[in-house]
Parts: C-alpha cells; sequence; structure tokens
C-alpha cells in the first residue's frame, strides 16, 4: 500500500491564493511606481535619466556610499547598481572617488544635478502622500499596519535565505 501526501486544507489554499495575489501585486506596484516617476519626468522634461536611475539617486540622498552598500541594504542587485551608478556618474549625477582604506571600493555622492533629481523624486513623494491621506485611501493607521506586514514578510524571506543554504 502507497502512502499518499495528505490534501492541502482549504484553509491552506485560500492563504496560498492570497499570498500568491499579494506577491503579484507587490512586483505590479513596484513596476507601477517606476512608471509613475517615468510620467513625472517627462513631464518635466528630464528625458537623460531613466526611473530606475531616479530612485536610486532618491534612496542615496544626502549620503556618502558604496555599490555594495546600496546592495547591502536591499535597495539593489549588483551589477544593476554598479552600471547605473557608472552611468550616473558619466552624466554628472554623481561624484565618485576612490576609498582612502580599500583603494578598490569607489564610494558617490550627489552632485547639484543628482540633488535636483532626488528633490524631484522627493516631491513627488510628498504629492501621492497627500493626496492618499486627503481622499482617504490611506491614513496613518493603514500605511502603519501595510509596512509592519511587509517588514514581517521581509524578515522571513531573509531568514530562508540566510538559513536554508
Amino acid at each position: 500500500m502507497s502512502m499518499q501526501k495528505p490534501l492541502v486544507s482549504p484553509e491552506a489554499r485560500v492563504f496560498m491564493t492570497s499570498y500568491l495575489d499579494s506577491l503579484a501585486l507587490v512586483e505590479r506596484l513596484h513596476r507601477l511606481l517606476l512608471d509613475v516617476i517615468k510620467d513625472e519626468f517627462e513631464r518635466l522634461g528630464i528625458l537623460d535619466i531613466n526611473s530606475v536611475q531616479a530612485l536610486l539617486l532618491f534612496n542615496i540622498g544626502d549620503n556618502e556610499v558604496t555599490a555594495g552598500e546600496l546592495k547591502s541594504r536591499g535597495y539593489y542587485q549588483g551589477s544593476n547598481v554598479s552600471y547605473n551608478l557608472k552611468k550616473l556618474v558619466e552624466m554628472g549625477y554623481m561624484h565618485h572617488q576612490r576609498c582612502e582604506i580599500d583603494r578598490r571600493s569607489v564610494r558617490v555622492r550627489l552632485t547639484e544635478k543628482g540633488r535636483d533629481v532626488r528633490n524631484n523624486v522627493s516631491e513627488l513623494f510628498e504629492r501621492h502622500a497627500v493626496g492618499l491621506e486627503e481622499k482617504g485611501i490611506l491614513g496613518t493607521t493603514g500605511i502603519d499596519e501595510i509596512n509592519h506586514s511587509l517588514r514581517r514578510m521581509e524578515r522571513y524571506w531573509a531568514d530562508q535565505i540566510r538559513y536554508i543554504y
């Protein structure tokens, strides 16, 4: 007599469907965010930079960082961030300088041109925050609940990477 796996409970199937919906939504939201940034930059006549690069400048802000630091913070994949940092330096959005301690490492910071882009993205996000709240789409409690849940998922996924392999 062969042993059969127990069937997944109906509750587990419902949860799995919701989990997959959440994954798809997070992915769509990220792509939509990039489209929103792209549209804003087209409206402003800033056509030499893409939305990923604009978001990178926003995330760097006033910091001086290495590509490795951006990757370790979870913002970007290694080759993707290195390519975009190189392009941003070439286009005059960032300064770069070899690290005094580790000559292999390059530290980057925004130029005035890069700070202008960062400010444009910041103003866009401020308008969105005000609009979401004013239109009753999301309030403080709702956004806090979303952030709390997403951080818990982030920790769970990070633990999966650390402890499974």
